[in-house]
């Protein structure tokens, strides 16, 4: 048995302290809340979601809210006059919701002066503060910009809670043979179908199946490893192996969104099965185990003091070699492994090695390059928004953003100026959406894997769907969208988040959603730098092309924006009203429905000659 134990650590490398126990606790607060369970509100809590902290207190309502959950409820409706009072303001003085004051403001008549006297500079400004609400990390100067003045180190400490450990590369090799496996399996197409008969067997057999067919793989990779780790032994009893296969598979997928484009469903749906009272029974053993991330591997070993260090910053920074010499990229780089050589001899131990700290450095860092990938096209858009149109008025019809409903599949009807700010607010959310990604994805994994909170197989309009409730993301989502509210200040169309129900079934599809959204940006964004750049770097054939066809780079830009801009955000994409408009999952699926579009467009030809080949890379499966 000893021997059998060192090779389980020694295949895998126990060496970053995997934590063995579930979080049982964080799961029975999240299964008691979705099952809908009477829960006395502590003192202190707010009355609405019962676990955070009271803020403000409502005269009207005579109840305690936090922050969020008064935003919330007090934005429309008559509980827009609703008087809000700090719990926290020592002299007593009365602080009135911005819902409230906003009202006082029209019923003075002076709300429509205030939005016609906003001119370009200061819809450029509030821009900028949408840009930079929350923290923003610079990747060339390694600093930290936050609202609140937040300090590198309070900043990472918080974020690597959920910053998923990059793999080493013997868990690359057991990553390899877990999605072999899963490609061969049938699980979804034999479980996830309506027939009679006992489900619970059935989801046991092909689990069981699943097991035996990594146990094959990893026996015919290393036949010694094998035979010590599954001679005479049954499933239950490499428990902990097969926790860390699949620990393995959930932490590449939420660093690499772009993979395991099939695999990873099926993962975590037999995942899901297997977390049900009956199925554990029957099984003798559990599946699943928490999520390696910096915070638990520095916690577990007891460095966690190390994120305080200055030099994180430099030994993290992501080298961006746009706009930049080779002497300057190459210094970077040596101050770079400068930084990241004194911080693994100085924190190292005797229970720590250099190169754990060194793993977890290189994670951060990928955390960076994952925050520019699919974070900072939202920034890029925003900008192209506010520097090339107007909040106010168009610069032409041509450039005009308004939209009409039933014209050019358009759901909505909005003023160039509501579609403006409409486009802005959108933009804004997606960016705090992608930047609270992992934490986002942690809360799905713990919504789709609590041990209670069970889903119904659902016909929803697309096929058969596990519809689930998702308390811990809708928590999230709602207090980013409440975030975003008070930074654009005008809301324009509906605040509705679909999760949970026929739109988006489960925490898996809201991920998987939001995650598109790099893959729509990043091309647009492609080709806009191509127009940028086609009087430097273009050939004179091409740059002759774009001036005779669309009267020069500068304009053609525009057109494109323009369309983008009324198209990708008009309410389309779906079969009825009710599952497009303005909804906040509404907006993603016009903009999907306007990459479905782009090759009928007149100035698709310049998509072309920037090299452009799709909106996933050439790759299967979205569009």
């Amino acid at each position: 048995d000893i021997l059998r134990a060192d090779a389980t650590d020694d295949i895998l490398g126990d060496a970053f302290g995997a934590d063995r126990n579930p979080a049982a606790a964080d799961d029975d607060e999240t299964t008691a809340a979705a099952a809908g369970e009477d829960e006395v509100v502590p003192d202190g809590a707010c009355v609405e979601c019962k676990d955070q902290q009271a803020q403000l207190y409502c005269e009207q309502c005579q109840e305690d809210f936090c922050e969020v959950c008064a935003g919330m409820i007090h934005r429309t409706g008559g509980r827009r006059r609703h008087v809000l009072k700090a719990l926290d303001v020592n002299d007593g003085e009365q602080v009135q919701s911005q819902a409230q004051a906003e009202v006082e403001e029209k019923e003075e008549g002076k709300g429509d002066d205030v939005d016609e006297e906003m001119g370009d500079e200061a819809v450029g400004e509030a821009a900028t503060e949408v840009g930079a609400m929350g923290v923003s990390f610079s990747a060339q100067s390694g600093r930290v910009e936050t609202a609140g003045g937040t300090s590198f180190a309070e900043w990472i400490t918080k974020r690597a809670r959920y910053i998923p450990l990059r793999l080493t590369l013997r868990e690359r090799k057991f990553l390899r043979l877990l999605e072999a496996g899963l490609k061969v399996s049938e699980y979804t197409d034999k479980i996830d179908v309506l027939m009679y008969g006992n489900k619970t067997k059935r989801i046991v057999a092909q689990i069981k199946e699943l097991c035996g067919i990594l146990s094959g793989l990893v026996l015919a990779s290393d036949y010694k490893v094998g035979q010590t780790l599954f001679e005479d032994r049954q499933f239950e009893d490499n428990e902990e192996f097969y926790q860390r296969m699949f620990e393995i598979g959930r932490r590449h997928k939420i660093m690499n969104p772009e993979k395991m484009r099939n695999e990873y469903g099926k993962m975590m749906f037999l995942l899901q099965d297997s977390q049900s009272d009956e199925v554990k029974t029957m099984l003798n053993f559990s599946l699943v185990s928490p999520i390696k991330t910096v915070y638990s591997v520095l916690e577990s070993l007891g460095v966690v003091y190390i994120l305080e260090d200055e030099m994180v910053a430099v030994a993290t920074k992501e080298i961006v070699a746009q706009g930049k010499g080779r002497a300057q990229i190459q210094l970077e780089i040596k101050q770079k492994e400068r930084a990241i050589e004194y911080l693994c001899k100085a924190y190292a131990t005797n229970d720590c090695p250099g190169e754990v700290i060194r793993q977890c450095l290189y994670s951060i860092g990928d955390n960076h390059a994952y925050l520019r990938f699919n974070r900072d096209p939202c920034d890029r858009m925003l900008g192209y928004l506010t520097g090339n149109f107007s909040g106010q008025r168009a610069e032409s019809e041509q450039l005009s953003l308004a939209i009409l409903h039933g014209q050019n599949g358009a759901r909505l009807s909005h003023s160039h100026e509501s579609q403006f700010h409409y486009v802005q607010q959108t933009l804004t959310l997606w960016r705090e959406m992608l930047h609270e990604m992992f934490k986002l994805w942690h809360d799905a994994d713990s919504d789709l894997l609590s041990c209670k909170n069970t889903y119904r197989l659902k016909d929803t309009g697309q096929g058969l769907n596990r519809v689930q409730t998702c308390p811990r993301v809708s928590k999230s989502a709602h207090s980013i969208l409440h975030r975003t509210q008070k930074a654009v200040g005008r809301w324009v169309g509906s605040a509705m988040i679909h999760v949970g129900d026929r739109n988006v079934p489960n925490a898996l599809v809201f991920i998987d959603k939001y995650n598109q959204v790099a893959s729509i940006l990043n091309p647009v964004v492609r080709v806009l730098e191509f127009l940028d750049s086609l009087d430097k770097n273009g050939s004179r054939g091409v740059a002759a092309f774009v001036e005779q066809t669309f009267g020069g780079a500068e304009h053609a830009k525009k057109v494109i924006l323009a369309d983008f801009f009324r198209s990708a955000f008009d309410g389309s994409g779906a079969d009825n009203f009710f599952d497009a408009g303005s909804c906040i999952d509404g907006r993603l699926t016009s903009a999907w429905n306007w990459c479905s579009t782009v090759e009928k467009k007149p100035f698709f030809s310049i998509f072309l000659l920037s090299g452009f080949v799709g909106f996933n890379g050439g790759a299967e499966g979205y569009n």
